[in-house]
C-alpha cells in the first residue's frame, strides 16, 4: 500500500519516481540499479560541486574501531649488527631471562654476542577479528643496533591499553633499508633499524565488538564537517523512506550521524545497503604548510582577496682577507697584520604582482608569476594571512 501511494504522489506532482519495483519485486533506482544492493544512484544531493564519495569511504561505524597493541621482544640472528651489551644492558637482561625460561642457566657469565637486538613491536588489531587470525606487525630497535636485516623476532606477547595479551608475534623481520660501513666511509639507505613482519602476529583474544543486532548505529565521519554530516543524514533518509517507509538518520554533530535500524533486517545487511550510497562531500578552505620540507598544499576552496605582493631578498656578504705586512730590511719595524674587509651588497630585482584568487588555478598562477621558491611562497602566504586577505585556515606543520 505504501509503494502504491508513493508512486501515485509522484505521478500527481509530475516528478519521476526515484524507485520502482523490479521484475523480482525488489526496488530499482531510476538508472535500473538494484537499490537493495546499496547502489541507489539518485541519492546524491546537489551542493557546492564537491567530490562525490561513498559513505563507506568517508565514515565508519563507531563500534568498528582498531585497537593498538604493543610488546617488547628480542630479534636474534643478526650478523654482528645487534646491540652492544655495554650500551644496552636491558638486552643482556632480556637474553638471560629468555634463556632461563628455556631451562638454560646463564648465571656467572656475561654474553658478548652482537647478534641480538631489543625491539618494540607494535600492531593495529582490526575490528571483528577472531582468535587465530593473523595481522601485520612493525618491529623497531630500541638499542644501538645498526640493522635488523636478516633477524628473526622470537615469541613476543602483544598487549593492549588494558594490560591484557591479545596477540603473540614471531617471525622473520623484513627490512627495506641497508647499512654498509667501512673504515673511512659509511652508507645508509632507508631505515635499517625498523622493519615489518607480514602476518607476523596471531590473535589470541578477540575484542568484543558490540555490533550484533544493535537498534541504534553511530556513523562517524573521518573529517568533521557539518555540511557533510547533514548531507549524509539526508541521503540515508531519502533511501530509507523509499526502502522502509520511514526516516532513520539524524545528524548529531559535525562528526556523528545516528541511525536507527528498521525492523526485519540484520544490522550487517542494513549497513551494507547504506555504505554504498553516494554523498557530495564538503570541506573547509585550508592551506597546509610544512616549513621543514617546503611542502605547500592548497585546498580547492581557498580564496585570496585582491592584494599586491612584492618579494625580494637583500644579501649582504662580508669577506675578511687580512694581509701580512713585513718591515723594511735592517729597520726596527715588526711584522704586522693589516685587516682588509670586502663588503658586497646584492639586491635582486623584486617583482610586484597582484594576486586575486577567485579560483585555485588563478591563485597558483599568481604565485608562480612571482618566480619565488617554496620558502618564499610560504612567507607570502603567511603575510597574506596576516593582512586578512587569505580566506582560509593556514595550518603550519
Amino acid at each position: 500500500m505504501i509503494r502504491i501511494l508513493a508512486l501515485a504522489m509522484a505521478m500527481l506532482t509530475g516528478l519521476q519516481p526515484a524507485l520502482a519495483d523490479g521484475p523480482d519485486g525488489r526496488f530499482l533506482g531510476s538508472n535500473g540499479a538494484l537499490a537493495s544492493e546499496g547502489r541507489y544512484a539518485d541519492s546524491r544531493i546537489p551542493g557546492a560541486g564537491g567530490p562525490i564519495s561513498r559513505i563507506k569511504d568517508i565514515a565508519q561505524l563507531q563500534s568498528s574501531r582498531d585497537n593498538q597493541l604493543i610488546g617488547y621482544g628480542l630479534v636474534i640472528g643478526l650478523q654482528g649488527s645487534g646491540d652492544s651489551l655495554r650500551n644496552a644492558p636491558f638486552t643482556e637482561q632480556s637474553m638471560a631471562a629468555m634463556l632461563e625460561n628455556l631451562g638454560i642457566a646463564s648465571e656467572g657469565g656475561r654474553t658478548r654476542t652482537k647478534n641480538v637486538a631489543a625491539v618494540i613491536v607494535t600492531a593495529n588489531m582490526p575490528p571483528f577479528v577472531q582468535s587465530g587470525a593473523r595481522i601485520d606487525v612493525t618491529v623497531s630497535s630500541m638499542g644501538d643496533a645498526t640493522s635488523l636485516a636478516g633477524g628473526t623476532l622470537v615469541m613476543t606477547p602483544l598487549k593492549a591499553a588494558d594490560g591484557e595479551i591479545y596477540a603473540v608475534a614471531q617471525g622473520q623481520v623484513f627490512v627495506a633499508g641497508f647499512d654498509a660501513q667501512g673504515q673511512a666511509e659509511r652508507v645508509t639507505q632507508g631505515t635499517p633499524t625498523a622493519g615489518r613482519i607480514p602476518n607476523g602476529a596471531i590473535i589470541e583474544r578477540q575484542v568484543q565488538a558490540a555490533l550484533g543486532e544493535q537498534a541504534v548505529l553511530t556513523l562517524q565521519l573521518h573529517n568533521a564537517d557539518y555540511s557533510t554530516a547533514v548531507r549524509v543524514a539526508d541521503v540515508i533518509n531519502e533511501y530509507s523512506r523509499a526502502r522502509f517507509g520511514s526516516r532513520v538518520a539524524t545528524e548529531q554533530d559535525a562528526r556523528s550521524v545516528v541511525i536507527r535500524r528498521p525492523k526485519g533486517i540484520s544490522t550487517a545487511r542494513f549497513y551494507a545497503e547504506l555504505e554504498n550510497l553516494v554523498v557530495e562531500t564538503d570541506m573547509p578552505a585550508r592551506v597546509v604548510v610544512d616549513e621543514r620540507t617546503g611542502t605547500i598544499v592548497i585546498g580547492q576552496d581557498v580564496r585570496i582577496s585582491r592584494v599586491a605582493v612584492s618579494h625580494g631578498t637583500l644579501t649582504v656578504r662580508i669577506t675578511e682577507t687580512p694581509r701580512v705586512v713585513q718591515p723594511d730590511p735592517f729597520s726596527r719595524g715588526v711584522t704586522a697584520v693589516e685587516p682588509s674587509t670586502n663588503i658586497e651588497v646584492d639586491q635582486p630585482n623584486a617583482k610586484v604582482a597582484i594576486l586575486d584568487g577567485p579560483s585555485l588555478d588563478q591563485l597558483v598562477a599568481g604565485l608562480n608569476r612571482l618566480g619565488v621558491k617554496p620558502a618564499g611562497i610560504i612567507a607570502i602566504l603567511q603575510g597574506i594571512k596576516s593582512t586578512g586577505a587569505l580566506q582560509a585556515d593556514l595550518v603550519l606543520q
